[in-house]
């Protein structure tokens, strides 16, 4: 359909240009919030100035320029991040590359050569982002690209740019299946076929390996999904909906950290319930920890255990991480604790917070009974006039002290941090447990979505008899936290993601079918690891999926797609073929049955003038066919009695020797 000719002109004209320019400057936009500010002004200058050049036919940049503008954006990328390599120094490299390139195109090929790695810069925009958006929209870009492609093989045919967009849907409709194909058999690997830069996951959010004052700030406000829980049977209750992750013992007065990590070769405790089956879609945080319900009763494949019980995975969480859990509600756990730990649950820095360990003190003369002292600390959090806040007053040096007998504001860390403070300092073994609380049942996928905004911080307070204890102080100042979440515990004047707030039903409904038709692409498109693929095959009837049988499956497949692809392209083309010409063709025919072929580069009139040389006794039926053919095929719209008289000629007419 589309093809070059060597006549053709070879240079890139304006009209090709900005074609090129307008797909390029699409598939740049994503990264516009991405890169530094002088990276956008110099691309957009650039494109700017080929398109002035073009309009005005004045010379292109001269080669020395343009080396000189190479030169100055690699130092100023090594001086933005410090490397020249990884995702983000690489994509700033390749959009100020894109725009020299297209500063200096001057034939079809550089527009074509322009086009392919429009198609590199199509799989940046996927480190970024992998979700549904971005997907459609990397294909309209796709599809712009291919019809730039088709335009600059007709750079001067007068089409327009409606044939070419056409032709490029066509193509890529055409693709699909192959792609599908591709997609469902082609043997898949553990992780990506090539390693991502190291800073692929750098903006990556979730809970963190340390805590202090204001941490839970930036994730409360964010409305991200931090994973997604399928239950087996009923979810368990609110108040039991605890999601363990990072376990922080050390305190250096203001922040509390995890220590090094003690793996354990199992997991040892008293179980007095059945336990909870589910499976946990976990977004990538980039690191190691593993979400599981607390308290969990398996290690899923990859994950090690530590001691005080988090489940840490062998490599960083770089992608989208399924695995099934079991877990306890009620257990008992820690009771034969190492000396070393417990020394470290009770150890405090020197000379911090003076006023709590004084209070402390003043609590264990009055309490001597390890669970009454926490109680009555529970109680003053309830009764007395402390406050559940995202916004609390800043805290100075001492900030639990500030914290319990000034400012009596604060969210959960603030409490959690205050409440196992004072256990330490009455001699009572604590630690700080972060993770999340609670979650959002969608009832149109039958899971629960956990966001960032459920992040939350509680303690784990150590008894002779009974081992490590949850205790969630914010509980106590705020029970709606724990029953309710976290938008019906904090004061409507504190800032909270308008879809965390849940005001419009009509929008939580939006965002709940949006998210079941997220989850769904997570699982079956992003989630369609070597389990699933293997799943598949055993539904279709082969047991054993190995490499050859999946490669013999892919071929067959392959072929098997190509051939419904060609036959249906076949009907199309004869069912679109003009009945003159088809009429004209059988006539050719029937000449070619008596030995005076067509020549491909022969028209019908000097056809027609040989036929009569050679076949004198055909000249007048030849010549009538021939005037017919040529007046309904490049005259004025003649009526249908002109081309019923020309099938009818050539019905009758017959090549035979007379």
């Amino acid at each position: 359909m589309y093809g070059c000719s060597t006549g053709m002109d070879p240079r890139l004209n304006l009209r090709s240009t900005l074609w090129l320019t307008g797909a390029l400057l699409l598939l740049a936009a994503p990264h516009v919030d991405r890169l530094p500010w002088w990276i956008i002004t110099l691309a957009l200058m650039l494109v700017a100035w080929r398109v002035y050049l073009g309009k005005m036919r004045f010379e292109l940049p001269r080669k020395w320029l343009l080396l000189a503008i190479v030169a100055g954006t690699v130092t100023g990328v090594y001086l933005t991040y410090r490397t020249i390599f990884g995702r983000d120094a690489g994509i700033a490299l390749l959009m100020v590359m894109l725009a020299l390139k297209l500063l200096e195109a001057r034939t079809r090929r550089d527009g074509m050569l322009l086009c392919f790695l429009g198609y590199f810069l199509v799989i940046t925009n996927f480190l970024h982002s992998q979700t549904i958006p971005t997907a459609l929209y990397m294909l309209a870009c796709v599809w712009l690209i291919t019809a730039g492609m088709v335009h600059l093989q007709h750079g001067h045919s007068d089409a327009g740019y409606r044939v070419p967009l056409r032709a490029a849907g066509l193509m890529l409709a055409q693709s699909a299946p192959l792609m599908l194909v591709l997609f469902l058999f082609f043997p898949r690997v553990q992780g990506p076929l090539w390693g991502l830069p190291h800073d692929a996951f750098s903006a990556v959010s979730g809970l963190s390996e340390s805590m202090s004052p204001g941490s839970f700030t930036n994730l409360t406000l964010s409305d991200a999904v931090a994973f997604r829980v399928e239950f087996k049977e009923q979810a368990p209750p609110p108040r039991d909906l605890y999601w363990r992750g990072p376990v922080m013992w050390d305190f250096d007065g203001y922040s509390w950290s995890a220590p090094p990590y003690q793996y354990a070769s199992q997991l040892r405790y008293d179980a007095q319930l059945p336990a909870i089956e589910y499976s946990v879609t976990l977004e990538p945080h980039n690191d190691r920890w593993l979400l599981a319900l607390d308290l969990p009763a398996r290690v899923p494949p990859g994950a090690i255990p530590t001691s005080d019980f988090q489940l840490r995975s062998a490599a960083p969480v770089t992608t989208r991480v399924r695995y099934d859990m079991q877990s306890f509600l009620k257990v008992e756990f820690g009771r034969a604790e190492s000396r070393q730990a417990m020394r470290r649950a009770l150890r405090l820095p020197a000379g911090f917070n003076p006023r709590t360990a004084e209070f402390a003190r003043a609590l264990r003369k009055k309490f001597a009974d390890d669970r009454a002292l926490m109680n009555a600390v529970l109680a003053m959090f309830r009764d007395e006039a402390y406050f559940y806040t995202l916004s609390p007053p800043q805290l100075g040096d001492h900030p639990v002290d500030d914290f319990l007998f000034g400012t009596r504001r604060g969210f959960c860390e603030y409490y959690a941090s205050a409440f196992a403070v004072l256990m330490r300092a009455a001699g009572i073994p604590a630690r700080i447990v972060t993770g999340y609380l609670g979650g959002e049942l969608n009832p149109l996928g039958n899971y629960m979505i956990v966001r960032q905004s459920d992040a939350h911080a509680w303690t784990e307070v150590w008894f002779p008899d009974a081992g490590w204890v949850r205790v969630d102080p914010t509980a106590a100042v705020s029970p709606l936290r724990v029953e309710s979440g976290i938008a019906a515990a904090l004061p409507r004047t504190d800032p909270l993601p308008l879809l965390v707030r849940g005001d419009y039903p009509w929008l939580r409904q939006l965002r709940l079918t949006w998210d079941s038709v997220a989850n769904s692409w997570n699982q079956w498109v992003l989630g369609y690891n070597p389990e699933r693929q293997r799943s598949l095959m055993t539904r279709i009837g082969i047991d054993r999926s190995t490499w050859e049988s999946l490669a013999f499956l892919l071929v067959i497949a392959t072929l098997t797609v190509t051939v419904i692809l060609f036959l249906l392209m076949a009907r199309r083309s004869r069912a679109a073929t003009d009945p003159v010409k088809r009429a004209y063709l059988l006539f050719c025919r029937k000449l070619a049955g008596a030995g005076l072929p067509r020549a491909p580069s022969e028209g019908p009139a000097a056809y027609a003038a040989r036929l009569a040389a050679a076949r004198p006794d055909l000249q007048t039926a030849v010549a009538a066919i021939t005037r017919l053919y040529i007046v309904l095929r490049y005259g004025v719209a003649p009526g249908p009695a002109a081309r019923r008289e020309f099938e009818e000629r050539v019905r009758h007419f017959s090549a035979a020797t007379r």
